[in-house]
């Protein structure tokens, strides 16, 4: 069902190819628990990168290998570029600390970037940065044995690279999300999928990962100017107000209603045909 992407050969993430058009991207550190390292902040951006430029894959599935998605923060790794620094002016380490910040925020930042759907598939323990994680993610699912947890209050810092941003526009309830970042505290599954967090629960990690590749086939089995289009669109008026993102949408299907992509579903709708019947050209 599955093989290595050849192009994508990472340390800390694990490539492979499931179907035709699924790319599934697995943190890949599971004797550390999926601690994030500075190799992993690296590897997401080069894989989000690439991945958003490949016309190969038109979905992402991305899990964490062996017992839990992610411990968060590998701090044991972080703390020389986080809390070191030779320089004794204050104003001068504070500028090369920012900049440290900004990058580490891209890892997470291309994931939301890439046109393409991107499914975070959690299983057991999703903690700190994986919250970072998977609130840049399109779709959310979860085993029922998942857990979540805003984790940075207890370590004595802000959280910095998505949580606060993301997390409140995900759910939608700002109280929730404030109990949540200032507690530290454990969500479970079930509560995580009444607030909106997740959109679905399995029973374990292995029909988790076989529901979330049978999603992300369904979606590569659409037009990928109409999937990818509408991602873009939807982040757009996100963070922008209702004029502007239907002012924004009016201009973009200015051009792209003249796809081949409209004529061939329209034909196929007359035929009584589904999108799986059709041949969509890659992108």
């Amino acid at each position: 069902m599955s093989a290595a992407a050849a192009p994508y050969s990472f340390e800390s993430l694990r490539a492979t190819r499931v179907g035709d058009s699924v790319l599934h991207v697995e943190l890949n550190r599971p004797e550390k628990r999926n601690a994030m390292n500075k190799t992993l902040w690296r590897e997401m951006v080069e894989c989000f990168d690439r991945v958003a430029q490949d016309s190969d894959f038109r979905v992402v599935v991305i899990s964490g290998a062996g017992k839990m998605f992610t411990a968060g923060i590998d701090l044991m790794d972080m703390a020389g570029d986080m809390l070191q620094s030779e320089e004794t002016d204050v104003a001068r380490k504070a500028w090369k600390l920012r900049n440290t910040i900004l990058r580490f925020q891209e890892s997470f930042s291309a994931i939301e970037k890439c046109p393409k759907p991107v499914i975070a598939a959690i299983h057991s323990a999703c903690i700190g940065g994986g919250i970072d994680l998977i609130t840049a993610c399109d779709i959310r699912l979860c085993s029922q044995d998942a857990w979540f947890q805003v984790k940075e209050v207890d370590i004595g810092m802000a959280a910095d690279v998505g949580t606060l941003q993301r997390l409140p526009k995900v759910i939608g309830n700002a109280s929730l999300v404030n109990e949540l970042v200032y507690t530290a505290r454990k969500m479970m599954a079930d509560e995580a999928m009444s607030c909106g967090l997740v959109s679905r629960v399995f029973q374990g990690k292995e029909a988790l990962l076989e529901g979330a590749f049978h999603l992300a086939s369904e979606i590569a089995s659409k037009s990928p100017l109409a999937v990818q289009g509408s991602k873009l669109n939807m982040i757009y008026s996100r963070d922008h107000s209702v004029k502007e993102g239907l002012d924004y949408i009016a201009t973009w299907n200015m051009s792209m209603l003249q796809t081949e992509d409209l004529v061939k579903s329209a034909q196929a709708a007359m035929e009584k045909k589904t999108p799986k019947d059709i041949t969509y050209s890659k992108l």
